[in-house]
């Protein structure tokens, strides 16, 4: 009779931690849902929803759009207005991304009106698609 009741003890300690790591993945998700809309590209304008932790989503390389995002420093903040940027003009490719990241609401544009801009938007590559 011990046997069983460690038995039915066992079973039923491990079909309560199941939903426990279920709801860890969906947390996940939940804290790092980003939608990125892209347009001026060409054949990569769209919108796209990406999810991190784990990776997955509509984007078309998501694993490594979340590496991308999760190596920059801060990745959802824009150019401050006192920094000296080139007059290089990337095209007229425009980026918005919303969402949640880290727990924390984002709204986010992007452009390639200038070089500080082009970086900002390369460092997040593909996040944004690559453009040549």
């Amino acid at each position: 009779m011990p046997f069983t009741t460690l038995a039915t003890a066992l079973a039923l300690a491990a079909s309560a931690a199941l939903p426990a790591v279920a709801t860890a993945q969906d947390e996940g998700a939940d804290t790092h849902r980003l939608e990125i809309t892209v347009t001026g590209t060409g054949e990569t304008d769209g919108t796209f929803e990406l999810t991190c932790a784990p990776a997955g989503g509509d984007h078309p390389e998501p694993a490594d759009a979340c590496a991308a995002i999760e190596r920059a420093a801060a990745p959802f903040e824009p150019v401050s207005a006192d920094t000296l940027c080139t007059y290089m003009y990337g095209g007229p490719a425009t980026a918005t991304i919303e969402g949640v990241w880290e727990g924390q609401p984002v709204q986010a544009e992007f452009s390639r009106s200038n070089g500080c801009e082009i970086a900002r938007w390369d460092a997040l590559v593909p996040a944004p698609p690559a453009l040549s």
